[in-house]
């Protein structure tokens, strides 16, 4: 099984997102990326199961959410229409069908895109003077 191009992913992340993205690590098969507001994006992608993939943003450091792109084939989102992929949607129990590509460098411009929306979305406060 080959190896995904963490090397491009890196390169993806830190240049077409560069204003949400404040730092990239990588390790043998997952890419960190830090955002903006101090949540993170873990894409990993299984180096035993072909086609196998976990995308969480963990947020619940920030504001208690998470959402997480997955295929794991848990038979209780059987009825999810996108099954075996599958969002979890602000917390684990909540799951929806999911869209993101399963190419790589498409996944993650889908989920910094999906994130990118998401925060700016969120209010600010009003800066202090």
């Amino acid at each position: 099984m080959e190896a995904v191009d963490l090397t491009a992913l890196r390169t993806i992340a830190s240049t077409e997102f560069s204003d949400i993205v404040v730092a990239v690590a990588t390790t043998e098969n997952k890419l960190r990326v830090v955002l903006s507001d101090a949540s993170y994006i873990d894409f990993w992608w299984s180096l035993t199961i072909e086609g196998r993939y976990a995308h969480h943003w963990e947020r619940r450091h920030v504001d208690g959410t998470i959402f997480r792109f997955d295929n794991a084939p848990h038979s209780k989102w059987r009825h999810i229409r996108s099954f075996p992929h599958h969002l979890h949607y602000q917390n684990d129990s909540n799951v929806q069908k999911s869209d993101i590509p399963t190419d790589p460098p498409e996944a993650v411009r889908f989920a910094l895109q999906f994130a990118k929306t998401l925060l700016t979305s969120i209010p600010r406060p009003p800066p202090n003077h």
